[in-house]
């Protein structure tokens, strides 16, 4: 969200202390939550009919967070992002290098390195699935390795960018000109919208899958959620060009 928000949305000052890029990613989490709980009610009305069973839960002491406790949260995020980072993130990141970089295209044929990769391939046969709702050949590669967790697919599309430009600089700063030479408005707009809903997250899946004992809801949720995010992708991007962005 961070990166595309910053290469795409202005840096405007909406009300003091609140700017458009910080409005755009707290209405897209509010978004996702708002969504969950349609979603949860046009299941309980279709597909999840039945008896009501109660429920009962006892809630906490409501009182001022303490600072030890808030600093201990806080750490305890970081060590699993690092975690995760240092692992699914990495190895993910290498395995998406590898099928970029081989094979390489013969010497003087002017044929893209991405293109001729087996991973440039891939992407190629599916990126026309995608081309309704503005998603090019970048973001689709991107989606792939996804799968592992969504914070693989900035350090894919930087993968994908070192290697088809290996000339270009790297860091930050280039990875937003390059978002920005090769997407359009309605595209990252499409972009955040299906990470709103895409269950990009293995280990998701893999909780669901343990927690009702078979594949039947995972695969339930897989299904819609990408269906739900296919959709809402597409609809923002049209919407996007229909006004004009």
């Amino acid at each position: 969200y961070t990166l595309v928000i910053g290469a795409f949305i202005p840096n405007w000052q909406v009300l003091p202390f609140i700017g458009l890029q910080g409005l755009v990613m707290f209405a897209l989490y509010v978004l996702g939550v708002v969504g969950a709980f349609v979603v949860a009610l046009v299941l309980r009305r279709t597909v999840t009919q039945g008896v009501s069973s109660g429920f009962m839960m006892e809630m906490p002491k409501y009182q001022m967070p303490r600072l030890r406790d808030v600093a201990i949260g806080l750490w305890a995020r970081a060590e699993i992002f690092l975690k995760r980072a240092g692992t699914i993130i990495l190895f993910s990141t290498v395995i998406l290098w590898a099928l970029l970089s081989f094979p390489k295209p013969p010497a003087g044929s002017g044929v893209s390195p991405v293109n001729y990769s087996v991973a440039g391939r891939i992407a190629n046969a599916i990126e026309p699935a995608f081309r309704p709702i503005g998603f090019n050949r970048d973001i689709v590669l991107a989606l792939i390795p996804a799968m592992a967790a969504r914070e693989v697919a900035v350090a894919a599309i930087g993968t994908v960018y070192a290697i088809d430009n290996p000339d270009s600089a790297s860091g930050g700063r280039q990875m937003i000109d390059n978002l920005r030479g090769r997407w359009s408005l309605p595209t990252a707009l499409a972009f955040l919208m299906w990470f709103v809903f895409a269950p990009q997250c293995i280990s998701t899946i893999a909780v669901t899958r343990r927690e009702t004992n078979g594949w039947r809801w995972p695969a339930f949720m897989v299904g819609y959620l990408f269906t739900l995010a296919y959709i809402a992708a597409g609809a923002t991007y049209w919407a996007a060009i229909g006004l004009g962005l």
